[in-house]
C-alpha cells in the first residue's frame, strides 16, 4: 500500500487535557461523550491521520478543544475535502456521522490499496465538532448563546423567516444572530482559518456541513440562503448532482438551494462561499447534508418527550441505520474531488448545465 505522509506532529492529546480532573472527566463522558469517542478514535490513529486543534471554546470552567483531522497528500495543487460536523449543539448526529466516516476511511486504509492511491490525490480535512460547547450544553448555540449559521456578516436580500431567519433580540431565544459589532464567534473564526489555510488555490474543494432536523428526506442544501438567485458555479452543483445520480440511481436525497426553503441572515457557508470564490481561479462548492429527523419522530413520537430527541435517531437501530447510510456519499465527494477534471462543466457545456439548473430549481423566481 502507498504510505501517506503525515502532515504535523501526530501529537493527539494535549498535555492540559490528559491531566484533566476526574469531576471534569465524568463531567465530559456525561455530557459530551463524543469529545470522548473522538480522543479516544484519534489516539488510537495510525501515524498517516494528522491532528492538531483549530481552536478553543470555554464553558463552565473547562476548555474544549475544536479538533482537525487531515488525511491524505500534503500537496498543495490537489483538490481538498473539508467536511464538517456538530456545528448545532443539539444535533449530535452530524458529529457521529463525519466520526463514523473517518472510522471507515482509517479503517480501510489498513489494507485498501485503491483507497490508499485515491488519497494521493486528494486531500481530507475534518473538524467533527465545531461547536464542542454547544454540545456539551445541549444547545443548538455555542455557549454565548450565538446560531452558529446565523453569525457570518451576509444579510439577506430579501423578506428572512421571522426569527427563524436570525435575530438580534437577545441570546435567550433561538436563532441569535450574535452582536454585528464583535465580528464572528469563535468557532467560526476556527472554521474561517482553516479554509483561508487549506482553500485558496486549490483547483477544486468541497465542504460538506452535517446537520438534522428537517423535513422527512435527507436533503443536500447548497448556496445561497441569503437570496433566491442562483450561485455562480450553479452549473458545478448540476454536473456534480448528474454523476450522482447516474453512479446510485436509488439514492434518497434531495438537491435543492437553501434558498427555495426559506431565506436566513449570517448564513456561514454563503459567506465562505463567496469569499473563497471571489480570488480563486479554482471551484468551491459548500453543501449542507441535512438530516430528515422527522421521519424517525413519526416511527418513535415519544421522542418528542426529550429535546435532543427531535434531532436524532434514539432506537438504537435506527442510529445505526443512519451512521452508515451516508457512508457512499461521503466516499462519493472524495472520488468526484479526485476525479474534478472528468465532469467539472467548462465552454458550452458550463452554459447548458447552468440553464438547466436554472430551468430545475430557480424557474418560480425569474
Amino acid at each position: 500500500m502507498t504510505e501517506l505522509r503525515t502532515l504535523t506532529s501526530h501529537s493527539v492529546i494535549p498535555a492540559e487535557q490528559t491531566g484533566r480532573d476526574r469531576q471534569q472527566k465524568r463531567l465530559l463522558r456525561t455530557f459530551l461523550p463524543e469529545l470522548v469517542q473522538l480522543e479516544r478514535q484519534l489516539a488510537e490513529a495510525p501515524d498517516f491521520v494528522s491532528t492538531s486543534i483549530a481552536g478553543r471554546v470555554s464553558v463552565r470552567g473547562m476548555t474544549l478543544p475544536i479538533y482537525r483531522v487531515d488525511i491524505g497528500t500534503e500537496r498543495s495543487d490537489v483538490p481538498v475535502v473539508l467536511v464538517v460536523g456538530g456545528v448545532h449543539g443539539l444535533e449530535r448526529i452530524g458529529s457521529q456521522v463525519v466520526m463514523a466516516w473517518l472510522a471507515s476511511v482509517v479503517a480501510r486504509l489498513g489494507w485498501d490499496g485503491h483507497l490508499a492511491d485515491l488519497l494521493e490525490k486528494v486531500h481530507i480535512t475534518l473538524l467533527p465538532i465545531l461547536n464542542p460547547g454547544g454540545m456539551y450544553l445541549n444547545q443548538r448555540s455555542n455557549p454565548n448563546g450565538v446560531d452558529l449559521m446565523r453569525n457570518a456578516p451576509i444579510t439577506a436580500q430579501d423578506r428572512s423567516a421571522f426569527m427563524l431567519g436570525g435575530q438580534r433580540l437577545s441570546p435567550r431565544l433561538p436563532w441569535y444572530t450574535g452582536d454585528p459589532e464583535q465580528g464572528m464567534e469563535p468557532e467560526n473564526l476556527a472554521l474561517e482559518s482553516v479554509i483561508q489555510q487549506l482553500l485558496p488555490g486549490r483547483p477544486f474543494s468541497v465542504a460538506l456541513d452535517c446537520h438534522s432536523g428537517f423535513g422527512w428526506q435527507d436533503q443536500i442544501w447548497f448556496p445561497y440562503a441569503y437570496r433566491r438567485r442562483p450561485m455562480r458555479r450553479i452549473d458545478s452543483v448540476m454536473a456534480l448532482k448528474l454523476i450522482w445520480e447516474q453512479a446510485y440511481p436509488n439514492h434518497n436525497y434531495r438537491f435543492e438551494p437553501q434558498s427555495a426553503h426559506y431565506l436566513t441572515h449570517g448564513d456561514l457557508w454563503d459567506y465562505f462561499y463567496k469569499q473563497v470564490n471571489r480570488d480563486n481561479r479554482g471551484v468551491f462548492l459548500p453543501l449542507t447534508l441535512e438530516m430528515g429527523s422527522w421521519r424517525w419522530i413519526r416511527k418513535r413520537p415519544r421522542q418528542l418527550l426529550r429535546l435532543d430527541g427531535f434531532f436524532n435517531p434514539l432506537a438504537p437501530h435506527r442510529h445505526q441505520r443512519v451512521l452508515r447510510s451516508h457512508l457512499s456519499w461521503m466516499d462519493f465527494l472524495v472520488s468526484a474531488a479526485a476525479s474534478h477534471q472528468n465532469w467539472l462543466p467548462s465552454g458550452e457545456q458550463e452554459s447548458m448545465l447552468r440553464e438547466a439548473a436554472i430551468m430545475h430549481w430557480y424557474r418560480d423566481t425569474r
